[in-house]
């Protein structure tokens, strides 16, 4: 009757201690991911929002009172125009933007998945777990 027993107990499958989940590494990769895409998000507003600036700048010359003078006009031009034009001429302003920005977004965006690439290595060298 013992060994009866014991048998049934050796036939059981043994419960593996349950899986642990690592929340410290887990808050560290989401701080990494957000620290770098906002930092990735900022420069490129940044880069698209200080494009206008030099081009105007360097048209004028890098004389500050000329560029000051210019932007002056263009602002009084843009009180003068009827609404509809200011309405064409915002719009046109927000698709540059977009534009710009989406287009920088896609030039960075293979240096911002190697920077993910490094800061999370993969450890499975072996392939995947069957």
């Amino acid at each position: 009757m013992a060994s009866l027993i014991e048998a049934s107990i050796a036939r059981r499958p043994r419960k593996e201690p349950a899986a642990t989940i690592d929340i410290k590494s887990i808050a560290q990769g989401s701080c990494i991911v957000f620290l770098e895409t906002a930092r990735l998000a900022i420069s490129t507003m940044f880069m698209v929002l200080g494009l206008p600036l030099f081009v105007f700048l360097f048209l004028v010359g890098w004389d500050l009172g000329l560029f000051f003078t210019q932007l002056g006009n263009l602002a009084a031009h843009y009180l003068s125009a009827e609404p509809g034009q200011r309405l064409l001429f915002s719009a046109d302003l927000k698709i540059t933007f977009i534009l710009l920005s989406s287009g920088l977004l896609l030039v960075r965006m293979p240096r911002f998945f190697a920077i993910l690439d490094q800061a999370f290595p993969d450890n499975n060298e072996r392939g995947p777990s069957q």
